[in-house]
């Protein structure tokens, strides 16, 4: 028998985020969510790449490893290392290029930047603008789950400083920030990232390892690659999802899709 297929986001049932909030009240737990999409619009990630890039202070550690991993995929290795590297990311947009792999380029393009140099980077790209990207039936939710002293995590798999910064935002430390992190070599960053990155089925190891004993009452994602995450949850939410995670739907139980009234 053919297994049923989820079309559009109006197929999922939704839950209001005061809604929501109510059902948390209760014993002590914690609260998951992606970054890009889920608790913000645009991708972090992408602002950090593309600002690296912009900035002209890509190092050689980073232009040797970008010119390696093209000509190792069959891209194109001339021009300037920020030419090659928008090639990659061009080719990975045109799905010729593994998503995980371009996620990990996207967190070692600092390569040869002291950890102070790219915190302030980041700082720099999350300004005062940046509270207006947060969506509002999430800051909902958190508000009310912070009420309830439940605690409050960011696993993504956009770079580590750029997310750090933007969970900030909403008061998430950096001890709950899971995120795709660059190897640092004494205080310069390496070309090099640890494995796995919060990426699919990452997502959900690197949560559970960092829960310890603390249940995972609910569990937000935006596309196909939190699908693991949210299965793993005992209440998996979308939040303005895309058609790859519409289309994992009838892998997650219980799904709903998070709405603000």
């Amino acid at each position: 028998m053919a297994v049923a297929t989820t079309k559009s986001p109006s197929d999922l049932p939704r839950v209001t985020a005061r809604d929501l909030a109510a059902e948390l009240r209760g014993p002590k737990g914690a609260l998951a969510f992606d970054g890009d999409g889920t608790l913000w619009s645009g991708d972090v990630g992408e602002d950090f790449f593309f600002g690296i890039l912009d900035s002209g202070r890509m190092h050689d550690d980073a232009a040797r490893a970008v010119s390696q991993t093209a000509s190792a995929h069959g891209i194109d290795t001339s021009g300037s290392p920020a030419e090659i590297a928008r090639r990659i990311y061009a080719t990975y947009l045109e799905g010729k290029f593994d998503e995980e792999l371009v996620c990990e380029v996207m967190t070692w393009v600092n390569a040869g930047w002291s950890h102070a140099e790219t915190t302030a980077f980041a700082l720099g790209l999350v300004d005062v603008a940046f509270r207006s990207r947060i969506h509002p039936e999430v800051r909902v939710v958190i508000e009310e789950a912070r009420k309830l002293g439940h605690e409050i995590f960011v696993v993504s798999a956009s770079p580590r400083p750029v997310v750090e910064a933007a969970a900030a935002t909403m008061g998430v430390p950096s001890a709950h920030v899971l995120a795709a992190t660059a190897v640092l070599a004494g205080d310069r960053y390496a070309a090099s990232v640890h494995r796995p990155i919060p990426y699919g089925a990452g997502k959900a190891a690197a949560l559970s390892s960092a829960l310890g004993n603390l249940p995972l009452l609910a569990a937000f994602g935006d596309n196909a690659f939190d699908a693991e995450m949210l299965a793993a949850s005992e209440r998996p939410i979308a939040v303005r999802p895309k058609t790859r995670l519409i289309d994992r739907a009838p892998e997650i139980p219980r799904i709903r899709q998070l709405a603000l009234e």
